[in-house]
């Protein structure tokens, strides 16, 4: 327990960057839109500020989701990280059609862009500190199993690769002399934008769901057929397993021989138990089982599957 203290305390620093850097972009953006009056940049900047109430959200959903568990929420708060991934995937979408408003506004009325280069210098300065604040956030988030931080990941890495395709606009503006690659560059990252958006709130709906990871079910299930074939257990039914960002609740009914005392099968019990704590060695496991002698597994319709068997989490 006190490692995963350690490790918490270690993603606060992480999400206080992000919001520091988020205050930064919105700022050296909006200048470098007032400098250039390039709709592109414009559609960064707007991004932006989507992305600077995005992150005070996750900041606070982070704080949340660590608080510990108490009499009205014995499960803890962890699934408020949840509400942060799918609050931030629909600012992100507001934001991807601010972009297609203002370019397409810009397409009819023709745009107008001015000092190219000082763009370029101001926007490709800032996509390089999205760059590494962005992997730094997923790279922490997949670490800890943290959904805040790896969705405001995705998003900073989302804003680093729209100034890439501002600057990418800018420089073929320069080069062509066609200003109005700036407003159909503009649209094109605001469909990329979209996507990302669509993918936090499927990830979202995901986590509140409970849907469990497929690969987590079949370890689950491959340890405790193993645990079977070693005559640590008899059998098992009715297994069930939940995540929450770095915490796995499993519960199952585990059989065993008659002839064993309520001692011997509770040693034997811990033994399937210590091995799922190896299996999720970088998580906090918490685990259930009821112990069942072996006749009981003819009273239960849903018996345990073979390993190959594609199962699922709600019943075994």
């Amino acid at each position: 327990m006190h490692l995963n203290i350690l490790e918490k305390d270690y993603q606060r620093p992480v999400m206080m960057a992000s919001l520091v850097i988020a205050f930064l972009m919105l700022g050296g953006k909006t200048v470098a839109w007032r400098i250039t009056g390039s709709a592109a940049i414009l559609s960064d900047a707007l991004e932006s500020v989507v992305h600077l109430f995005a992150t005070g959200f996750a900041a606070f959903s982070l704080w949340y989701s660590v608080q510990p568990a108490d009499e009205q929420h014995p499960y803890g708060h962890g699934k408020a990280a949840y509400f942060s991934s799918g609050f931030e995937g629909a600012l992100i979408s507001i934001a991807a059609f601010s972009i297609l408003a203002t370019a397409i506004r810009d397409i009819i009325r023709g745009p107008e862009i001015d000092q190219i280069g000082v763009g370029l210098v101001i926007t490709g300065g800032l996509a390089l500190i999205n760059l590494g604040l962005g992997l730094a956030l997923v790279h922490t988030g997949k670490k800890h199993n943290s959904i805040v931080l790896r969705a405001n990941g995705h998003h900073v890495l989302t804003d680093m690769w729209t100034s890439a395709g501002v600057i990418v606009g800018l420089l073929l503006v320069q080069w062509t002399g066609i200003v109005m690659l700036d407003p159909i560059v503009a649209i094109l990252l605001a469909l990329n934008i979209l996507w990302t958006a669509g993918r936090l709130m499927r990830d979202s709906w995901d986590g509140l769901m409970e849907t469990a990871d497929p690969a987590e079910t079949r370890h689950i299930v491959e340890l405790l057929s193993e645990a079977m074939a070693e005559n640590v257990i008899a059998g098992y039914h009715q297994l069930r397993h939940r995540r929450v960002h770095d915490r796995v609740w499993i519960e199952v009914h585990l059989l065993f021989s008659e002839a064993l005392t309520i001692t011997e099968a509770h040693d034997e019990s811990h033994r399937v138990e210590d091995a799922l704590h190896r299996m999720f060695a970088s998580d906090i496991v918490i685990f259930t089982a009821h112990l069942e002698p072996e006749m009981h597994d003819d009273a239960h319709s849903d018996r345990h599957p073979e390993p190959h068997d594609d199962i699922l989490p709600s019943g075994i």
